[in-house]
């Protein structure tokens, strides 16, 4: 269960990203306008703004980049409460973090300045390149690495087991190929007139595709696993049509968009003596356990959000 800890927390840039302060603090502090509340803390608007412009600034360094202002509001929320829980957790990050950062991004950007011996080049640069302080840059980078350390804190305490039999499913889902030609319908009807159509005359197949070349689609000659991820083929769909010759034809499935329709272009089976290769075998099991632990994260991130209880402010 999640303490309560202080029910104000408010932005220190002198001293680390975001900081907490007890209730005495708070009273304090009459001025202080906020923004919501976490658990059963009051999030000062100075908070709420400082990560809207550590977001700005280095893009979302937790998942894809918000692609509208309900999923940037999303995501401030998300970092103000892991901020808050690495405050809880006592997960700290030193200078000496915070500076090797700022070298990578000063490498990664080819500044021609040594930030540490020329503090105007690198003030000037920060200004420039982010329109803030260096104080502000570098709370926002400690901010981020805070982040950073709870999220692997976590990760390291999730232990998934993996065993022989889902492991060498991994390998034969990225071993065995298809080539395929798919036909792309938005209802279920569509595809099956047009699969029975292509069963009764294969030729009908070249004929429709010369009429609509835009819909006949052909994702290359993939893993099993590209096909299940980008194309949301069903794992059993695709090793029936890993049995069957090419130019067959495959009834209608669902897929990322409406249903598909497959001809079989050509195959190749996995060969389940590289598996058995120890450094091949291993890497597999490393696969899962990586990916699990990353669901695990996920599903750690959900409870402690419906336990947040987070009400944002109008």
């Amino acid at each position: 269960m999640i303490s309560r800890g202080p029910v104000l927390f408010i932005v220190t840039v002198l001293f680390s990203a975001l900081s907490f302060l007890d209730n005495s603090a708070a009273q304090d502090e009459p001025q202080t306008v906020f923004a919501g509340r976490i658990f059963e803390a009051q999030v000062p608007l100075d908070n709420y703004l400082f990560v809207k412009g550590a977001l700005s600034v280095f893009g979302n360094k937790f998942g894809p980049a918000p692609a509208n202002e309900e999923e940037e509001e999303s995501y401030i929320w998300d970092q103000l409460l892991l901020s808050y829980e690495a405050f809880r957790r006592g997960v700290t990050v030193n200078q000496e973090e915070v500076e090797e950062e700022v070298k990578k991004i000063l490498q990664a950007a080819q500044a021609d300045f040594d930030f540490k011996s020329g503090a105007p080049a690198y003030e000037k640069w920060v200004k420039e390149k982010v329109n803030a302080s260096v104080v502000i840059f570098e709370n926002q980078i400690r901010h981020l690495l805070q982040i950073q350390k709870l999220r692997q804190q976590v990760m390291d305490s999730i232990t998934p087991s993996v065993s022989l039999n889902e492991a060498k499913q991994e390998f034969r889902n990225e071993y065995n190929s298809l080539s395929l030609e798919v036909v792309e319908f938005a209802d279920l009807k569509g595809a099956s007139g047009f699969y029975e159509k292509a069963k009764r005359n294969p030729k009908s197949w070249d004929e429709e595709k010369d009429k609509k070349v835009k819909e006949f689609r052909r994702p290359g000659f993939v893993a099993l696993e590209f096909l299940m991820d980008i194309w949301k083929f069903s794992k059993e769909a695709l090793y029936k049509m890993l049995k069957l010759r090419p130019g067959s034809f495959y009834p209608p499935v669902p897929i990322y968009k409406g249903y598909g329709v497959s001809k079989v272009l050509e195959t190749r089976l996995a060969d389940d003596m590289e598996f058995e290769k120890p450094r091949i075998k291993e890497s597999y099991y490393e696969q899962i356990r990586i990916r699990r632990k990353y669901e695990g994260l996920d599903e750690w991130f959900g409870n402690l959000k419906k336990q947040a209880k987070i009400e944002v402010y109008k």
